[in-house]
């Protein structure tokens, strides 16, 4: 992989009020980084504070610096407050990238009615009422993207995921519905799927050497997907030479097929 990453350039992105949910840290400050990179005007939401606050630092020479917002998207109350103030200082969102979740990996006889409750929560519910908040501005405009970070677990059926994997299944069936409903208003609504992709929490949770080998032993590129794999796919489905791209999954998984 070049270092740094090179990324195509997008004109069609320069400006755009770009909105990232868990933007703070892993594949989520990437796509910060890589938006502001098109110098578009990115803000994010994460509870990660120290590191939000960091990358908004770090970010803070691009052409529009990103605005960390910290918002607790499982609380609707306040994530319906936090949408409506950044709309009424930044103007509407012309570009929604539903990015957080959490992967925490579980067993099925130990997770009650409330440990259910609070996955879809965090890993689904977000996603519709983000999307919900921001369609007035984008049918006002005649336009708007909506990107929702789907992930390869349900499709390889990994172990000790169950509650996880319903919420990303769940999330193909929203974008497809979304992208219909939406579509005459210029709305685009599409799903993003990664793969293994190597992030400082798996790398320091889950992805032993022991399973990196067999993670990329099963894929058909013998590379190990970065998040800057993925951004690369989000920046093109963001801009419009993807004019005519919706209701599907595009995954970036480096053909990881194999067990």
């Amino acid at each position: 992989m070049p270092t740094p990453f090179s990324y195509a350039l997008y004109p069609s992105l320069a400006n755009k009020r770009v909105l990232i949910t868990g933007g703070g840290t892993g594949i989520g400050s990437t796509l910060v980084e890589a938006f502001a990179g098109q110098s578009a005007e990115v803000s994010f939401l994460d509870i990660s504070d120290e590191a939000a606050l960091t990358l908004q630092e770090r970010l803070s020479t691009a052409t529009h610096p990103p605005r960390f917002v910290h918002c607790d998207l499982t609380d609707l109350d306040a994530l319906a407050q936090t949408l409506a103030q950044i709309e009424q200082r930044s103007g509407p969102v012309d570009i929604l990238i539903n990015n957080a979740a959490n992967d925490t990996r579980h067993a099925i006889e130990a997770i009650s009615a409330k440990q259910w409750d609070d996955s879809i929560a965090v890993n689904l519910r977000h996603q519709f009422f983000c999307a919900q908040a921001v369609l007035p501005g984008m049918k006002a405009a005649g336009c708007g993207v909506i990107l929702n970070m789907g992930s390869i677990s349900w499709h390889r059926a990994l172990p000790d995921l169950a509650l996880y994997m319903t919420a990303k299944a769940a999330i193909e069936g929203l974008t497809r519905g979304m992208a219909r409903d939406l579509g005459p208003h210029n709305i685009r609504v599409n799903s993003v799927i990664p793969g293994a992709v190597r992030t400082p929490r798996q790398t320091m949770l889950w992805h032993t050497p022991e399973e990196e080998a067999k993670i990329v032993g099963g894929q058909c590129l013998k590379q190990r997907v970065e998040p800057e794999d993925v951004a690369a796919l989000v920046l093109f489905l963001a801009s419009d030479n993807a004019a005519r791209c919706t209701g599907r999954e595009y995954f970036v998984d480096a053909g990881w097929y194999g067990a």
